[in-house]
């Protein structure tokens, strides 16, 4: 499929105790014979080398560890050429240009990875678990993406793809032979069932995606509320650490503060917003601009109140931006009050009493011990892709309800179908017709 051999630098360009060079494609072993001390061409299995790599000109760059993958069994599916050498930018440049010299191309973003994909050595999911391990920033998030990378999040995909390909079976042999018994088609009554039972299995992938992706991706959490409630010392409190200014005068903190922190395994990002007020101050009133963004952005807000006061008339309008957000409500200054009310959130954060605060927080996203474990679909594109399967099979559910004639139930289920392929990022095939005809004894 590629007629190129790509080569790239796959560690850091900067100097270190060593450097790895990585080549792939059809003439990386050819190319190599031409600048290596040893013949690699000959090999029939993956082979280490110890030898001296040479420039265009055949003068000796350094001393490497090479080894070679013969194709078709290897990451990308071509021959695969790793040179570990001194870890000189210097070297590694004068190697890369060796190869550059012979014909070799260097690699865009992506390509070892992209051309795995198109050679059939992974999935879309596997794929984009690539770049997840790579970017993981928690030991939980980086074991969530192996889970993906090793194929095991890729098996969460296929039987729901074979679920909605049977179904979609059954209706068409309705619809293209009538003639056949009802148990070799399917009856409108028979399309809402296996709906219901495909979207539910959907709700739990959503569910499973989710909580794996607050794992992966982190958590954006705003902190707001009037001014002077104890935002800057919760977010303070969170981080163990002074970040924010606390001050008893009211408009203190008049941008948005950041910090990050990991809670149990879930990364944290915390916005402590400026508190939102009607202000007449034009530096005030960007601030709260930027916390009403801050809002829009977050995955769940901390909305928090003085414990000592009454709700304001300006707390009840800040409760109007928080619609269809996850909130989780908090009265601070605990230490003020005497009765403590049941079902209340209470924190007393100038006194680092912040314990209940943190198990709430976990509560709220709702990520139990299991979602550290389970291989999850939860990227944007995969969680978009199963809401939009859920989507037509809704679609073909409540048709089917209604009444609508088979072959029109068929179009929201092919939909559903390519939905599932696209997920796992496969080629349009008729592989729909082989269901068919691979079930039922059609055309005998």
């Amino acid at each position: 499929m590629f007629s190129s051999t790509i080569i790239a630098l796959a560690t850091p360009p900067f100097p270190s105790a060593l450097a790895l060079i990585r080549i792939s494609g059809a003439d990386a072993f050819s190319i190599t014979d031409q600048l290596f001390s040893k013949r690699v061409s000959d090999i029939k299995e993956r082979t280490i080398f110890y030898g001296s790599i040479h420039d265009e000109k055949g003068e000796m760059v350094d001393l490497v560890v090479l080894l070679a993958y013969p194709g078709p069994n290897t990451v990308t599916g071509e021959n695969v050429v790793e040179i570990t050498c001194h870890g000189s930018p210097l070297i590694a440049n004068q190697i890369i240009q060796a190869y550059l010299s012979k014909g070799a191309e260097y690699a865009t973003r992506g390509e070892f990875s992209s051309r795995g994909f198109y050679n059939g050595k992974m999935d879309l999911v596997e794929a984009e678990a690539v770049n997840d391990v790579i970017n993981a920033t928690t030991i939980e998030s980086k074991n969530l993406a192996l889970l993906s990378l090793s194929g095991k999040t890729s098996k969460l995909v296929v039987p729901l793809k074979e679920e909605i390909a049977s179904l979609l079976a059954l209706l068409e042999v309705g619809i293209d032979f009538p003639e056949y018994d009802e148990e070799e088609s399917l009856s409108n009554e028979g399309v809402v069932k296996g709906c219901t039972q495909i979207r539910e299995r959907i709700a739990s992938l959503i569910k499973q995606g989710e909580e794996g992706r607050f794992i992966r991706e982190g958590v954006k959490v705003a902190i707001v509320g009037e001014p002077n409630v104890g935002k800057s010392s919760i977010l303070n409190a969170l981080l163990k650490e002074n970040k924010a200014i606390v001050s008893d005068i009211p408009g203190t903190t008049r941008d948005v503060v950041e910090g990050t922190i990991s809670l149990d395994g879930i990364p944290l990002f915390l916005l402590d917003t400026a508190g939102i007020h009607q202000t007449e101050d034009q530096i005030e009133q960007l601030g709260v601009e930027r916390s009403k963004t801050s809002i829009e952005k977050a995955d769940l807000v901390l909305f928090v109140h003085d414990a000592s006061k009454e709700e304001s008339q300006e707390e009840a309008e800040l409760r109007s931006l928080l619609n269809g957000k996850r909130i989780l409500e908090i009265f601070n200054k605990s230490d003020k009050i005497g009765h403590l009310e049941p079902n209340k959130l209470y924190t007393s954060a100038l006194h680092n009493d912040i314990d209940n605060l943190k198990q709430a927080i976990k509560n709220t996203l709702g990520v139990g011990e299991e979602a550290f474990k389970l291989p999850s679909l939860s990227s944007a594109r995969e969680l978009s892709l199963l809401r939009k399967i859920d989507q037509a099979l809704s679609k073909a559910q409540e048709d089917a309800s209604l009444g609508v004639t088979l072959d029109l139930l068929s179009v929201p289920l092919q939909e559903a179908y390519r939905y599932a392929r696209e997920l796992l990022g496969e080629e349009p095939t008729q592989d729909l017709q082989d269901e068919i005809f691979s079930r039922f004894c059609v055309g005998k």
